[in-house]
């Protein structure tokens, strides 16, 4: 599990990718990796998402490739099997958490309240999702959270962009951000935003 916070730490931005189609992934995943990304999280919102999540991972041992949007543990298990390295959820699910138990695989749920980040804990989780971040306080929110749960960090994501990821990333408390704001457009476009998330995150470290 350290070794994954260390690289989530490292990498700093995770994509959260949505795919419509398997012919997607090749293109979406060659844009990322050229623009110097190295994770993704596959959200499992579509019909096509295991099987997507399958192919990254396969043809992309170099990237850190998760599954998210996780809502069970018969997710969980067919994710992990489809050789997803970490699990996402938007919210905190005891089943996901005891089958990433199971499995050996690093779970994000979804805190931003105080009871939910207790539930994290009590399970040995001290990293956890901030989603929908910015409809629940943002930053201000974090470094509240923080000031109660000194040993909590944060990946907030939703409402993350652009503009105010650096803000985020600022904060000693936030492990990385997430966000979908580089994963839209061209190949072009999405080589060109993760270039510049990439660059952003750099002068993070």
């Amino acid at each position: 599990m350290d070794a994954f916070y260390k690289e989530i730490g490292a990498a700093k931005v995770v994509p959260v990718i949505v795919f419509s189609s398997l012919e997607e992934v090749v293109p979406v995943m060659d844009a990322l990796r050229g623009g110097g990304l190295k994770t993704a999280e596959i959200t499992l919102r579509t019909e096509c998402a295991q099987s997507a999540l399958r192919l990254a991972a396969e043809r992309y041992p170099d990237i850190l490739v998760g599954a998210g949007t996780v809502l069970d543990g018969e997710q969980a298990r067919r994710a992990i099997a489809n050789g997803a390295k970490f699990i996402v959820g938007p919210g905190f699910s005891r089943e996901v958490c005891d089958v990433c138990r199971e499995n050996g695989t690093p779970y994000l749920p979804g805190c931003v309240t105080p009871t939910e980040i207790i539930q994290a804990l009590s399970c040995g989780i001290s990293v956890v999702k901030f989603f929908p971040a910015g409809l629940y306080g943002g930053i201000g929110a974090i470094k509240a959270l923080s000031s109660v749960f000194p040993q909590v960090r944060f990946v907030p994501t939703g409402g993350v962009n652009a503009e105010n990821m650096e803000e985020y990333l600022a904060c000693k408390k936030v492990l990385a951000v997430g966000g979908s704001w580089m994963t839209k457009g061209t190949a072009e476009q999405i080589a060109h935003m993760s270039r510049e998330c990439a660059e952003k995150a750099e002068k993070q470290r």
